[in-house]
């Protein structure tokens, strides 16, 4: 197994208090299960063609400073339904203490429901190292060069 980070997680006045925090269904998982906290048992959002919504997770993190988390889809979800994490991977800052919100869109081609409790995302915790931006006249020549959208191939 490999190390563990703690990250703390507030629960909100929709969060069931039945539920498990987010955790991994699997010991190897690299992604932790999340749900969809509506205001109530029973409550269910539809997710009209073409349309995208922000669920409600009812839980905000305190993500350690130089980590953050990304919100990925679930392969299960996608492949069954038209359900797709369209900012995916989704970014959570270390300094947002706001609710989780995980941006669903419908790219099927029939309405979706999400109920109450669905696992709607996977997250996964990751470094962050961030990059020092310095202005340059000149870049250093490759073989790909300025090629892009399959410029090397498709095989």
């Amino acid at each position: 197994m490999s190390s563990t980070i703690e990250v703390k997680v507030k629960k909100l006045a929709h969060f069931d208090p039945a539920w498990d925090l987010p955790h991994y269904a699997t010991f190897f998982a690299a992604g932790a299960d999340i749900r969809a906290a509506l205001s109530q048992q029973g409550s269910e959002l539809v997710i009209p063609v073409g349309k995208r919504l922000a669920i409600p997770t009812g839980l905000s993190f305190e993500i350690p400073a130089g980590f953050e988390i990304q919100v990925r889809p679930r392969s299960g979800l996608s492949l069954k339904t038209g359900l797709m994490v369209v900012n995916s991977p989704g970014t959570i800052d270390s300094d947002y203490r706001g609710e989780l919100m995980i941006l669903l869109g419908n790219l099927g081609h029939k309405e979706e429901v999400i109920k109450h409790g669905d696992r709607i995302a996977q997250l996964v915790l990751a470094p962050v190292v961030q990059a020092k931006y310095v202005s340059s006249d000149e870049l250093t020549t490759t073989q790909r060069g300025a090629g892009g959208f399959g410029s090397t191939g498709m095989d």
